[in-house]
């Protein structure tokens, strides 16, 4: 015997489900995120997802017989064949229960689930971060946040401080002499007992007269009541809130592209597709980071995303300029000192030898003091190594910085030889997992 609840949902219950199941398979779905990004180019990123996972763990509840308790008698109309204790054969082909037929009887159930984009980002992202964001600075010109500050007599019913206003109500009543519920049926029951005449009246008093004080003390006791209620609007009190500007932790992004010459459009398309997967990951995990796009041949320029992404100059190659770039404007609009300031940084390594140490003296001496954190991808090659490190022919800047990663903590270097490698690179980059390694 099975029991399934199929009950349509209730009203504004189905996100609820949906998002307890998502929470209940969140392991498997990652994983079948994971899988499906192999095939998956960066741009797809800001649509939806359907993935198949397996149906393990996910079996709806159901009530079954125990197999060793109870008495059990069954009919089997027609039987011919079969007597009362005879073990009856299973059958062999067909389907099972939930599973295809196979020549070794094994098989896997999946189940394939459609993921909305928001949900999609937010597996896609889930253990992503930017690494020391500390530096935070109370921003005039963002909406403060509410505080409790207080009470107050007046208010919005959902406000209502219910232990604070019986406080108020209590201390007042008993200034006013109420008479309590307890008083009242004291008094109560004893007139009942002298009418049935049970008992006596303790003063010596007559019992009429007796009688006729504790009616007079009920009929006064009950028009205080009426007078004073039990609860008065002088005694509500409610939650107050007062909005107090909150220090917030802002950043900025330099992403920093090589579009010269040596950098054909395999490496360009590599390099772009990096940085649209940190761009996406940025606007998506932070509300307080702005991102400036610096592109660089032999000179190097501020520009604006679209022109980042899809301008088509070119030239000669020295990175130094990017960097000078990027310390003026640093400069000119991100005081170090209220900026968590982090730097991507995207070529094919090739840059004129007499500017290499140029640059890794601006890293050790200027750019990487200031910086929360900064990564250079290198991207090109044969794309049969493994993502991640340069084993032979490094390039001028993979040579050059190899001290500098030694050197600095907020420094990491990785290489990107195929589409493939993007997310695993990206994640090594900005996962607490790959920073803490």
């Amino acid at each position: 015997m099975d029991i399934i609840d199929r009950r349509l949902n209730p009203k504004g219950k189905s996100l609820g489900n949906r998002q307890r199941f998502i929470q209940r398979a969140r392991a498997q779905i990652r994983d079948a995120i994971k899988e499906n990004l192999r095939s998956r180019s960066v741009s797809d990123s800001t649509s939806g997802e359907q993935i198949v996972i397996s149906s393990e763990g996910i079996h709806e509840p159901r009530f079954v017989q125990d197999r060793h308790a109870g008495r059990r008698r069954r009919v089997l109309p027609g039987n011919k064949e079969y007597q009362e204790g005879d073990r009856v054969p299973r059958p062999e082909g067909g389907e099972g229960r939930g599973r295809s037929a196979s020549d070794d009887g094994e098989g896997e159930d999946e189940f394939a689930f459609a993921l909305s984009r928001e949900e999609f980002l937010d597996l896609f992202f889930e253990d992503l971060e930017l690494p020391d964001l500390v530096k935070e600075k109370i921003k005039s010109e963002k909406a403060p946040k509410s505080e409790r500050a207080g009470f107050s007599r007046t208010g919005a019913p959902n406000r209502l401080n219910l232990e604070r206003t019986m406080r108020r109500s209590l201390v007042r009543r008993i200034a006013l002499g109420r008479p309590a519920d307890e008083v009242m049926a004291a008094l109560e029951r004893e007139l009942d007992a002298l009418r049935k005449g049970e008992i006596e009246p303790a003063d010596g008093k007559p019992v009429g007269t007796r009688i006729a004080e504790i009616e007079e003390a009920l009929a006064r006791n009950e028009r205080k009541r009426t007078v004073i209620p039990y609860i008065d609007p002088v005694d509500l009190r409610y939650n107050r809130y007062e909005q107090v500007p909150k220090p917030i932790a802002q950043a900025v992004m330099f992403c920093l592209m090589d579009v010269s010459a040596s950098m054909d459009e395999t490496m360009k398309d590599l390099a772009k597709r990096f940085f649209m997967l940190l761009h996406l990951f940025l606007y998506r995990r932070y509300e307080h980071v702005e991102v400036v796009f610096i592109r660089h041949t032999n000179r190097a320029a501020e520009v604006d995303e679209e022109t980042f992404f899809y301008g088509r100059e070119t030239g000669g190659t020295v990175v130094s300029s990017a960097f000078h770039e990027m310390l003026r404007v640093v400069e000119e609009r991100y005081p170090v000192d209220d900026w968590n300031i982090y730097v991507a940084q995207a070529s094919d390594g090739d840059n004129i030898p007499s500017d290499v140490p140029r640059c890794v003296k601006l890293l050790h001496e200027q750019i990487l003091p200031i910086c929360q954190y900064m990564a250079y991808v290198e991207v090109g090659g044969d794309g049969e190594r493994p993502p991640g490190f340069r084993v032979r022919g490094d390039s001028d800047l993979w040579a050059g910085y190899g001290p500098v990663d030694k050197a600095h903590a907020n420094f990491a270097m990785r290489a990107i030889d195929h589409p493939r490698h993007i997310y695993p690179v990206f994640r090594g980059l900005f996962s607490r997992e790959g920073m803490e390694a």
